[in-house]
């Protein structure tokens, strides 16, 4: 393994973060809050580290494998995790590392969990910077950047497969530096175009740059204590509504129909999947809120779509309490938390994709039954799904509920002081390692994680990433096989 080529990346992407950092500041002058200094220590930090380790290893060019990817994207979200709790130190927002690294390993997951009980209280430019970090972790920091290191010297395709080992292959263009740049393009695009309607709409400028940043990131954070239930306007609202769908959706399909190929938007299996898994839940979840609240339709209808649409993009954010609804609706909204939107989207969760092939293949499965004999595969697309993809599903598949129910376990041992350890282990554990936010229990929409224990906040961190990574990419560095020498 390739040591100083790993490292010399590393350098690379911790002075992009650091000078992403910088962002920050002219909020810092504008709002003249205490936190210009602290942004500018964090980020001389982050630049120099990146610098130092970057120009130790700047002449070497050897080639980038499967195993220098994995371990480049693993180290990377470590060390930027690190670097982007600095700002949250210096300025005084935790003085805990726990509660800084977790806000921090929330942000760049795009969880949104956060343990920040004020959120207007806090100074204008880490607020940005805490929106920011969500951006950044949403098209995630390697595909951000893998256009820019042919220039130098670095070779993308393996970070790529890395940074996002999904089910699917299709690519918008052959060579991986062009598909990154039209993503990056599709990505800030969307921004600004979000950031513009939200100002027209009679949000502010600083709100609207900052939930424009995380719902195109389905991250989540907010400017606000109340989340998007402080924007009462039903206009802001619907349009969030509709940009934290677009940001769920396969950016390959969105590549297609901005290019006016609607009929290729179509075609997709996947798409027409979470059309019709999310009209059936808004569905299906108005009638109920309707008939057992004392809610106008318009006002049950809009309050469902936007937590339904929040929670299968697991974009996190909150218009209404959904634990107040009903009991039934609280159960449904918690099985939202393990659908996930589409793959080459900006989501978190399983994918809509592997639910799609799992069900398939299921369904199939009665029909082998029959026919023992008979060739069934299954097709998506009109294209068969390979033997070795549909292993990986269900392996995937199988690990995440392993993980959830593991991970549940032990987070009602660390909560056994809380009033409903139950309920809470398995909310937060579902909402961290699906990357959503909210969850059920003393996690809810309208509460947060500043009383999870020390251990606890490190134990859904580690979740948040895994889940992130799509559990592949660190769970293969605890293999023995992997460290072996070729």
């Amino acid at each position: 393994m390739s040591i100083r080529s790993i490292v010399k990346i590393l350098g690379v992407l911790f002075m992009f973060l650091g000078g992403l950092m910088l962002t920050a500041l002219p909020f810092s002058i504008i709002f003249k809050s205490n936190d210009f200094w602290a942004i500018t220590y964090a980020a001389i930090v982050t630049l120099s580290t990146g610098w130092i380790i970057w120009y130790a290893n700047r002449n070497k060019k050897e080639k980038i494998g499967k195993r220098e990817g994995y371990m480049i994207v693993v180290l990377a979200w470590l060390g930027m995790c690190f670097f982007s709790a600095l700002p949250y130190l210096f300025s005084g927002t935790f003085f805990s590392l726990t509660d800084a690294m977790f806000e921090s390993v929330s942000g760049l997951t795009t969880t949104g969990a956060s343990v920040i009980s004020d959120i207007e209280s806090i100074s204008k430019g880490i607020l940005f910077w805490r929106s920011l970090t969500q951006w950044i972790g949403g098209m995630g920091i390697i595909v951000l950047t893998v256009a820019l290191f042919p220039l130098l010297g670095i070779g993308g395709v393996e970070l790529f497969v890395a940074e996002a080992p999904g089910p699917t292959s299709d690519k918008i263009h052959p060579q991986i530096k062009e598909t990154a740049k039209s993503l990056w393009l599709i990505y800030v695009g969307l921004t600004i175009v979000l950031s513009i309607i939200l100002i027209a709409e009679g949000m502010t400028f600083y709100d609207s740059i900052n939930h424009a940043l995380t719902t195109m990131a389905t991250g989540g954070f907010s400017t606000k204590n109340t989340s998007i239930a402080y924007f009462t306007s039903p206009l802001i609202q619907y349009t969030l509504i509709i940009f934290m769908f677009l940001a769920g959706s396969n950016y390959t399909i969105l590549y297609y129909g901005l290019n006016g190929c609607f009929k290729k938007v179509w075609q997709s299996d996947e798409f027409r999947t979470y059309v019709v898994i999310t009209l059936g839940f808004i569905v299906l979840l108005t009638l109920l809120v309707y008939q057992y609240t004392d809610h106008p339709f318009e006002l049950a209808f809009r309050e469902v779509c936007f937590q339904v649409i929040s929670l299968i993009t697991t974009t996190g954010f909150v218009s209404a309490d959904y634990t107040n609804w009903t009991s039934t609706t609280t159960m449904i909204c918690f099985v939202l938390l393990f659908v996930g939107a589409c793959t080459g989207s900006t989501s978190g969760g399983i994918k809509i994709i592997r639910h799609l092939v799992f069900f398939k293949n299921s369904i199939l499965e009665f029909k082998r039954i029959l026919h023992p004999r008979g060739l069934i595969r299954i097709k998506i697309d009109k294209k068969i799904v390979a033997p070795k993809i549909l292993t990986h599903i269900l392996v995937f598949l199988l690990i995440y509920l392993i993980i959830f129910v593991v991970g549940s376990i032990v987070m009602s041992i660390i909560l056994t002081d809380f009033e409903q350890p139950f309920l809470t282990a398995i909310g937060s554990v579902a909402t961290s390692l699906g990357n959503v936010g909210p969850g059920i229990g003393q996690v809810g929409p309208v509460d947060n994680f500043a009383a999870i224990p020390k251990l606890g906040k490190w134990f859904l961190a580690f979740l948040m990433l895994l889940g992130r990574l799509e559990l592949f990419t660190i769970l293969v560095l605890f293999m023995p096989y992997f460290w072996k020498i070729n």
